[in-house]
């Protein structure tokens, strides 16, 4: 039989696949999405799993019967496009447009069901326009604020640094290391919806655990209180947030931030002066922090214990942010590791206060664990909680403080000192006030002639651009030069696909109701934090500015996917090598081909430019084809694993898929032959039982289980192919089988089914309610598993052993031995003590 030709079959339903839609007009809809990507240039591997579960998904519900929405667009501004087109002597925008390009080409070779109509480009004035829109909206509403704070500054890039852009305080793309800079910037007032974002979490019971878990964590509720620490010979106080209230006894040392309004004490001072730039040098992220070694600078002044007649010295430290709390801690080294460390380095007392079991009282690092309180006078043998609720109340009648919560949730800073972004739609006049650009003068555009050759903001620089007159009065104005954070632009993406052409205001609102929220949104858990609590951020912002619209939650369902991992390949010189560059002589061997010098391998890691451990889907497609390539990728492992790459294992694939369209090729053609009413009627139990168990497998997004059934399901054709068994029941149960496979194949599977003459190819097969499930269960001989049956599940131990005695491969062994018992559990195993 001739080999299927792929690339052929996959151009013709590829053409056809770009003109149909997933709309079905009477259906129930389904959002399906996929969070889209940066055009960087080339699709990866981590593209192709992405973009292939959810057109898993995607044609799955469409194939159930429902209305279908799954766009794709391109998240085009942020800095990378600005250095490569340093690189390149290229305009970011015109580098954009190329990689756009070329990667809508290469995702169009995978065949996914895109609505391509529906695309969006962040970079687009037609998007961006709308996004000016809402920024202004928020500002009049209260959501947007300018202030001055610390940020985090990369001295390289010249711009500011979002906290996950700070890699063991080193910039993420120039590693260089990361300072603390003051600087005016705008803000979205995300704090201001804390408790919605952290309450609204238990309604997301389609979101994995782990990502609730971790949007918990960031927004950080703090309940604790407020103390005043009197400063002694002065009459000024010092306010403290504390979340351990019940440690006070144990209190050595009050820290305070350098910009502390008690600072200006030492504004004159060169110590202070230089302590605090070297403080500047930490960065502002809890990462930078608390791997930075603690630096303080002490002060003369002391404060009262507010229960102990002892004083407490003051210092200003590097640990310690004013835009957490009052700006000020006291400091209990026994029982806060970062305290233990201070008082170490400036040789402070360490009280215990928590009993830790011990009864040595030199600890070698902070005890944070549970205890009864001592050393602690009327909170003495109280657990924490009980303690902390005794010295609240305690601090309370003395009037010194108050029980509070703190969110650690900060404003999101939204400015960014660069050209390729969203331009910042506000102006600054002359006397001083900052008003919004008037919405009839949006979109504010970036200006097509730009030097993008120097250091810092190319529009600051810019000879005409900012300057601009105030529409109202006729005054002269200039612009913002700050452009929006790229975070900004995915953050409301998602309702802009429900009517990406609506010119008339950022979405239309009767198909947003209809659409949203996103049923199954799906995208790597690198974006757990910050793009899921901005998008939430959005979503309730904007529900509440619009009362046309009701939508609490942007993604309803989410599913993270794991990495495409890849062995990595080193030269002797320690230089990283593409495999393309490297020949494999045996399992221990592996050399360089251009000089044949040896290889150093190293371990599968995540696919990345950087390390070169990459494979170009698109050679990949163009040797076995995208269904090829998307049936590994989806059957390695399950899809929120990280699954290891192998050509092997995409040419394993390539093989077995011309298998399936030899088995349909066989079937259309059998002869007649009589046909044996049991097995006719017991091959389409078995197949319907297939059937139920896949659908079951893709429902529940076990797509590797899927494959592995449809193995199974080969097997069983192959099996029973030359028995008595019926030309219309093999054919329709093939037909069955490939609808199943055209969310994974749908290229081959639309070949096969229209070479079977299926008239109905775009219906799921009728799941059999009466569908007999079956399990796999062991049979054992004194504990050793020595063969594995698949039975009906829930067969009581008499037919189970009267099945093993006809049927299982061991059945002389237990016939020819002594049976002294035999001992079963229900679906799992059976197992027979014997003695020979």
């Amino acid at each position: 039989m001739e080999r299927l030709n792929f690339q052929a079959i996959e151009k013709k339903w590829r053409d056809i696949f770009l003109k149909k839609k997933l709309f079905r007009e009477n259906g129930k809809k389904f959002y399906c999405l996929e969070m889209f990507p940066y055009p960087s240039g080339k699709i990866h591997m981590g593209h192709v799993r992405n973009y292939t579960i959810g057109d898993v998904v995607a044609r799955y519900k469409y194939l159930k019967g429902y209305n279908v929405l799954h766009p794709m667009g391109w998240d085009a501004f942020g800095l990378p496009a600005e250095n490569a087109s340093k690189q390149n002597n290229l305009h970011p925008k015109k580098w954009t447009d190329n990689n756009i390009s070329k990667m809508k080409s290469q995702l169009k070779l995978l065949g996914l069901s895109i609505d391509w109509d529906l695309e969006i480009s962040t970079c687009n004035k037609n998007y961006y326009k709308h996004q000016q829109e809402i920024f202004i909206d928020f500002y009049n509403h209260g959501l947007v604020s300018r202030k001055e704070t610390y940020v985090n500054w990369d001295p390289i890039e010249k711009t500011v640094l979002a906290n996950e852009q700070v890699i063991d305080g080193k910039g993420w793309r120039s590693n260089a290391v990361v300072e603390r800079k003051k600087l005016s910037q705008w803000f979205f007032n995300i704090s201001k919806f804390s408790n919605e974002l952290l309450d609204d979490l238990q309604s997301l019971t389609g979101w994995p655990d782990k990502v609730k878990l971790m949007q918990k964590n960031w927004i950080g509720k703090s309940i604790g209180c407020e103390i005043d620490f009197q400063i002694q010979n002065l009459n000024e106080k010092i306010k403290v947030f504390t979340t351990r209230p019940d440690t006070i006894f144990g209190a050595s040392f009050l820290a305070l931030s350098v910009d502390h309004p008690l600072s200006i004490k030492y504004k004159n001072d060169p110590l202070f002066f230089e302590f605090k730039e070297e403080c500047n040098k930490t960065g502002t992220t809890e990462e930078a922090i608390a791997n930075a070694e603690k630096l303080g600078f002490k002060t003369n002044l002391f404060v009262d214990h507010p229960f102990l007649k002892k004083k407490i010295p003051i210092y200003f430290a590097n640990f310690v942010l004013m835009d957490y709390g009052t700006g000020a801690i006291f400091g209990c080294p026994a029982h806060d590791q970062r305290d233990f460390d201070f008082a170490k380095k400036f040789n402070l007392s360490i009280i215990k206060v928590v009993d830790d079991g011990n009864s040595n009282d030199e600890l070698k690092k902070a005890y944070t664990g549970d205890g009864n309180l001592i050393n602690s006078d009327f909170l003495n043998g109280l657990n924490i909680s009980k303690a902390k609720d005794i010295i609240i109340s305690k601090i309370e009648d003395k009037k010194i403080g108050k029980k509070k919560t703190l969110f650690r949730l900060k404003d999101w800073g939204i400015s960014r000192q660069r050209y390729w972004g969203c331009p910042i739609p506000m102006i600054y006049l002359d006397d001083g006030t900052v008003v919004p650009v008037d919405k009839s003068e949006l979109p504010v555009e970036l200006p097509e002639e730009i030097e993008i050759n120097f250091q810092g903001n190319p529009l600051d620089k810019h000879p005409d651009w900012k300057y601009t007159t105030h529409k109202k009065t006729g005054k002269k104005a200039i612009r913002e030069t700050d452009t929006l954070d790229t975070f900004v632009d995915s953050s409301w993406y998602f309702l802009r696909f429900c009517s990406p052409n609506h010119k008339s205001s950022p979405f239309d609102e009767k198909k947003v109701n209809y659409w949203m929220p996103v049923d199954q949104y799906i995208g790597g858990i690198e974006h757990a934090i910050l793009h899921l609590l901005y998008s939430r951020f959005f979503t309730k912002s904007l529900s509440k500015l619009n009362k046309n619209i009701n939508i609490s939650e942007p993604f309803k369902n989410l599913f993270t996917q794991g990495m495409v991992c890849h062995e990595t390949y080193k030269d002797l010189n320690g230089a990283w090598l593409y495999p393309e560059e490297i020949k494999k002589i045996n399992n221990n061997k592996v050399i360089k081909r251009n000089d044949e010098t040896n290889v150093i391998v190293g371990p599968p890691e995540s696919m990345s430019k950087s390390k070169k451990n990459t494979v170009d889907p698109e050679i990949m497609i163009e040797q076995y084809g995208a269904d090829a390539v998307r049936w590994f990728i989806l059957s390695d492992s399950p899809p929120d694993k990280d699954v290891q790459w192998s050509d092997s294992g995409v040419s394993s694939a390539n093989k077995f898929l011309q298998k399936v369209w030899d088995l349909s090729y066989v079937i259309k053609n059998m002869p007649d032959v009589k046909i044996n009413d049991q097995l006719d009627k017991d091959f389409i139990n078995v197949i319907n039982d297939f059937i139920f168990k896949i659908d079951q497998s893709i429902n529940k997004f076990r797509f590797n289980v899927s494959i592995a059934l449809f193995y199974e399901t080969y097997n069983y054709f192959k099996s029973n192919i030359n028995k008595k068994i019926s030309n219309k029941s093999l054919q329709e149960s093939i037909v069955k089988i490939i609808k199943l496979m055209i969310p994974f194949i749908p290229h081959l599977a639309h070949e096969c089914l229209t070479f079977l003459n299926c008239k109905k190819i775009d219906e799921w097969p009728i799941i059999e309610k009466n569908t007999v499930e079956t399990i796999k269960i062991g049979i054992q001989i004194n504990g050793k598993t020595k063969d594995v049956m698949t039975i009906k599940k829930d067969l009581e131990e008499n037919d189970v052993n009267e099945i093993v005695l006809k049927k299982s491969k061991v059945n002389k062994i237990i016939k020819n031995g002594k049976i002294l018992k035999i001992i079963y559990v229900k679906n799992r195993i059976l197992n027979y003590i014997i003695k020979n």
